[in-house]
């Protein structure tokens, strides 16, 4: 059984940092690209980072460029995505995602990636 399993999240007030964690079991993330999605109340999801299957490429959205770093390690099966300078804007369910078919990160929709994590909640607020 494939499972993608998230942890982090939470309160924080505006500028704050966050790191949230996916980690996978029943297969290996050295195989398969990984993204990070969002979605807030009333809006569609939408992506926020990708990270290729050898680590070696990594891809932002422009709400996230600068503020998020995606990462992975490979020993623990993980993907992370730090989250800095955090706005109120971010606010959303954040989900990680991953497709035995994709490996690269390229600008993609969200109904590509057949495996999601459970979602977390970030609020950001003062």
């Amino acid at each position: 059984q494939l499972h993608l399993v998230q942890s982090g999240g939470g309160l924080v007030q505006p500028g704050g940092s966050l790191r949230l964690s996916c980690a996978a079991s029943g297969f290996s993330l050295d195989y398969h690209a990984v993204g990070w999605f969002r979605q807030a109340p009333g809006k569609e999801r939408e992506g926020v980072a990708c990270i290729s299957s050898s680590g070696g490429s990594v891809m932002y959205a422009d709400s996230g460029e600068g503020r998020f770093t995606i990462s992975k390690d490979s020993a623990k099966n993980t993907v992370y995505l730090q989250m800095e300078s955090l706005k109120p804007e971010d606010t959303a369910v954040y989900y990680c995602a991953t497709d035995h078919l994709i490996t690269m990160c390229v600008p993609r929709p969200s109904y590509e990636y057949a495996y999601w994590g459970q979602g977390t909640q970030v609020t950001v607020s003062s």
